[in-house]
């Protein structure tokens, strides 16, 4: 399994398309996502990168879009201008306020503890967890009109949020999802 959740959300589009792949690990203990041929598939030096010929991309939800379009999978409902604008509408809200929280509450709960050696901020995780359930209100009301976020399809709005889904179910906090 990916530990980074832009890998994820890039093997989920993979999977979903049945694509063939390779998957190049990258230590990132040892730093090798700052090495020069790193650098040169990803500038920012992070994961996660990805080739297709001559094609060098980064950034998941590029990369993401990039393969659903190249197999010409439904799931960005390119069909419809409207169906299509609401999978961005989502992607954005994922991105902007779902990612952003679930970053901090991941960072706190992962890489504090596990990678720094450090003890967990319970006050930046419940202020967070707050802001969080402040999106999930949203995501509520949203989803009491619709079968899924953009609409009554699936979508990568929906599969986008599964990486970072994924990390709160293995956190002390999986009950707010109830």
């Amino acid at each position: 399994p990916a530990r980074s959740t832009g890998v994820a959300r890039v093997l989920i589009c993979l999977e979903e398309v049945g694509a063939e792949y390779e998957l190049v690990h990258v230590h990132i203990p040892a730093g090798e996502q700052k090495s020069p041929a790193h650098v040169a598939r990803n500038p920012f030096g992070q994961v996660p990168a990805f080739q297709d010929g001559d094609l060098v991309l980064f950034e998941s939800r590029a990369i993401s879009k990039y393969i659903l379009r190249k197999h010409a999978s439904d799931l960005l409902k390119e069909s419809s201008v409207s169906d299509s604008t609401m999978v961005d509408v989502w992607l954005e809200v994922e991105s902007q306020k779902f990612d952003t929280i679930m970053c901090v509450i991941t960072f706190q709960c992962f890489v504090v503890p596990i990678f720094m050696g450090g003890t967990t901020d319970d006050k930046i995780v419940n202020e967070s967890l707050d802001k969080l359930g402040e999106v999930f209100k949203v995501y509520e009301a949203r989803l009491s009109k619709s079968n899924h976020l953009a609409g009554e399809f699936i979508s990568l709005a929906d599969l986008s949020h599964a990486p970072m889904l994924h990390l709160l179910l293995v956190t002390p906090h999986a009950p707010m999802l109830n």
